[in-house]
């Protein structure tokens, strides 16, 4: 049941994570890796917490809100990193930073 009752946060979640590990990837092999190192950084960072909420939210922890609170802040400072670089794979991983914020502000009751 907990799926249905958070699938549209579940779904963007996912998105985002499956992007910001793509996008930390790309980022390697950008010609110049010590520019894209904090991209690199917030990437991983979102994944890992965008990979978290999906498991807490999937089980219905008591927990799950809190930790998409804490998620959204960690996709907004993914996607403002992601937007100092012109290059496709940051533009289209802040996007889904965005995306995955508002979804997790809207799960957990903190607003958009």
């Amino acid at each position: 049941m907990a799926q249905e009752k958070y699938k549209s946060c579940i779904e963007a979640c996912v998105k985002c994570a499956k992007e910001c590990e793509n996008c930390a990837d790309a980022c390697l092999s950008e010609q110049d890796v010590k520019k894209m190192a904090e991209c690199i950084r917030l990437d991983r960072d979102c994944a890992e917490a965008c990979w978290g909420a999906t498991a807490w939210m999937s089980r219905d922890s008591q927990f799950a809100a809190e930790l998409c609170r804490l998620c959204a802040e960690v996709c907004d400072a993914c996607g403002a990193e992601c937007e100092k670089h012109e290059v496709e794979h940051c533009k289209r991983c802040a996007e889904e930073c965005r995306r995955c914020a508002d979804e997790c502000r809207q799960m957990s009751g903190a607003g958009v």
